[in-house]
């Protein structure tokens, strides 16, 4: 080996010691570009790296070529360092003034003189991330052991650059995500599959205390919904959770854990906020309505019972027509009013945190039939046809709450539909362990943007497209409250202009 493949061995190792030490991606450029000019005794280097958007080569580091360099952009393709990046082969041009490819608009803006260029293609497995070019051959030209030992500094920078990239993009979501969790309202906390703290932002320390290392210690005394042992040991992706303290300083948290994959195991991300107000308020919304049904019922039965009396003991024939209309008036409204007074009575109940189901097998014929029953007034008037199919099918359930919530889907179904005579589908199905009961209407159908809404209280889709209706807005949030308790859900689909269909979802199988 002679003396010169011998001293360019040895600075080959030192660029690959010099390189391997930094990851600061401008720090390691400038290094890049030092380093080129010598390792081939070039005057000076440039290094082009690749834009992956838009597939064009642009001058990061450009020595003693001036600020203009930076604004300049080559297409593959496109000059000499373009022709290299796109054949990804190296390239000797050793008269610069005579190669085509080459033009003087760059030396004319520096004032730099270019005689001769070797550049190369900055290759990492096959990918390419630019051109590394050393301009100005000092005591000659370029040769073939330049281009080898050239091609090798090369492929050492590429796997420096690539590393520093990396790092650079860590960092910068590494700053992304900091800067979102720390302005985060919510309390954020992220464990190990122990429960052992690994990071937490100041929302969480506000509401758990400042010492935060191990979240079942910072949750002790608080009761939680599901315990913490069942949310750290849970398969699902996310779950739902509340944490209640009542002493000495009433606190209710709600939040999600959702499971958050780690370098080395599976982490749980815990979100949750302080919903203390919003509980509170909640519970005086109940107590009123609660107590707002009540003392209606009272008023309501003798308003009811003695119209129902003196309609009983007139002759609508001796009695003045303005009286009997007046009572029979008074009668008809009253029973609709005793009607919501006792939805909002059910309602309040299945809503009680204390809401506890009275289970029985209970025939699902008989009672869709039972429900049927209660409403056939409200069909007959409405001239509406309901079509259930008997399916023999036995649930564990709270009878009159389900027959309610089967009540209230069928009532929607023709109520909603303006169609002089509205036709209802019934139909029951079990599948894996869950009973099925759909209820098809071909009314108005939901907007897409309320399909959510309809199941909020005292919620109802605009007048304008399905008609002023009696009622509270209170069915559809009772018959999913209900499914809730049973284990069970509720689903909606409709499509505007042709229908809609509620499906409850209920387990065939429950124990109290």
């Amino acid at each position: 080996m002679g003396t010169r493949d011998s001293q360019r061995l040895e600075l080959l190792l030192e660029v690959g010691r010099l390189l391997s030490s930094k990851l600061e991606l401008a720090d390691l450029l400038a290094t890049v570009l030092r380093l080129a000019s010598r390792v081939v005794d070039a005057e000076t280097a440039s290094l082009l790296l690749l834009d992956e958007t838009s597939q064009e080569l642009y001058f990061d580091v450009a020595l003693d070529m001036g600020e203009d360099a930076s604004k300049v952009r080559l297409k593959l393709g496109q000059g000499i360092a373009g022709t290299v990046a796109q054949t990804r082969k190296a390239a000797i041009i050793n008269e610069v003034r005579k190669d085509p490819r080459w033009s003087p608009q760059m030396d004319e803006k520096s004032g730099f003189t270019t005689s001769s260029i070797l550049a190369v293609p900055l290759l990492l497995k096959g990918r390419l991330l630019g051109v590394v070019e050393a301009i100005n051959k000092q005591g000659g030209a370029f040769d073939d052991s330049d281009r080898d030992a050239f091609e090798a500094f090369a492929s050492q920078a590429a796997v420096a650059i690539d590393n520093a990239q990396l790092f650079a993009s860590l960092k910068e979501e590494k700053f992304k995500l900091t800067t979102v969790f720390s302005q985060m309202h919510d309390g954020a906390v992220l464990t190990d599959s122990s429960g052992r703290v690994l990071l937490a932002n100041d929302a969480a320390r506000r509401l758990l205390g400042a010492e935060l290392s191990d979240l079942a210690e910072s949750l002790k005394g608080m009761t939680l919904t599901p315990p913490f042992a069942e949310l750290l040991a849970s398969d699902r992706p996310f779950q739902d959770f509340s944490a209640v303290r009542p002493e000495p300083v009433m606190l209710v948290m709600a939040g999600r854990m959702t499971r958050a994959p780690l370098a080395e195991q599976e982490g749980r991300l815990f979100v949750f906020s302080d919903d203390t107000e919003a509980s509170r308020q909640e519970r005086l919304k109940r107590s009123f309505l609660s107590l707002i049904s009540h003392k209606l019922k009272t008023p309501l039965a003798s308003v009811i019972g003695f119209s129902d009396i003196l309609l009983g003991s007139m002759d609508p024939e001796k009695t003045p027509p303005m009286t009997y209309k007046a009572v029979k008036t008074i009668n008809e409204q009253g029973a609709k009013v005793g009607e919501l007074v006792d939805k909002l009575l059910h309602y309040t109940i299945v809503e009680s945190p204390d809401a506890a189901l009275d289970l029985h097998e209970v025939s699902l014929d008989e009672a869709v039939a039972e429900a049927l029953n209660a409403l056939k007034e409200k069909i007959f008037a409405k001239k509406a046809r309901v079509d259930y199919r008997p399916a023999g099918l036995t649930l564990s359930a709270d009878r009159t709450l389900f027959i309610e919530a089967v009540k209230n889907i069928v009532e929607n179904a023709f109520k909603f539909d303006p169609k002089a005579a509205p036709a209802v589908g019934m139909r029951a199905t079990a599948e894996e362990g869950w009973v099925a009961l759909s209820v098809s209407d071909a009314g108005p159908g939901i907007p897409p943007e309320a399909h959510e809404r309809v199941f909020s209280r005292f919620h109802q889709v605009e007048k304008d497209f399905t008609g002023q209706k009696e009622g509270m807005g209170l069915g559809l949030a009772f018959v999913k409250r209900v499914c809730e308790l049973h284990g069970g859900r509720v689903e909606l689909r409709s499509t505007l202009g042709e229908g809609t269909t509620v499906t409850l979802l209920l387990p065939l199988k429950r124990t109290a």
